[in-house]
């Protein structure tokens, strides 16, 4: 059944990469699919997941997601899956070729932002991204802590 325009999508976070939005200008975005296998998909609702460590990697025109850790399923058995197993990305070939293009020139590479259910589908998102030199992160740390005191000051003046 098909469901109207007033109906809001549930979408609840597994895991979020917060050093990535530090460490990284972030240039372009893209929500990918993922193919889970086994017991991946109830290890994620009982929550655990990282992405802290992970990576995407282009391998035959394909984007697969490295280093991601899913622990093993608590009520699993012999056939529980290998938490820190290649995951493959699932998007459009269209924005893949663009990507791929992208990731060749120096300094570009793809992280994963977030993991989140999306209804009842796993999604992730993913970024291209461009890391930051250090002068660049204090300057965005001076402009944060310039907004919170603006934003200080604002709430003070009500």
């Amino acid at each position: 059944m098909a469901k109207s325009a007033s109906e809001a999508r549930t979408r609840r976070s597994l895991s979020t990469n917060r050093r990535a939005r530090h460490e990284y200008e972030i240039l372009d975005q893209l929500e990918c699919g993922i193919v889970l296998r086994g017991t991946e998909l109830k290890s994620l609702r009982a929550k655990g997941a990282s992405i802290e460590q992970a990576f995407g990697h282009f391998r035959a025109g394909e984007l697969w997601l490295i280093n991601a850790h899913i622990p093993e399923y608590a009520f699993g058995n012999i056939h529980n899956h290998v938490p820190t197993r290649d995951r493959k990305l699932l998007a459009r070939k269209r924005e893949l070729s663009r990507w791929t293009a992208r990731v060749k020139e120096k300094g570009i590479t793809v992280v994963p932002l977030e993991l989140y259910f999306d209804d009842a589908l796993v999604k992730v998102r993913m970024a291209l991204v461009r890391g930051k030199k250090l002068h660049d992160k204090r300057e965005d740390k001076r402009a944060q802590d310039a907004r919170r005191d603006i934003d200080r000051a604002m709430s003070r003046r009500r």
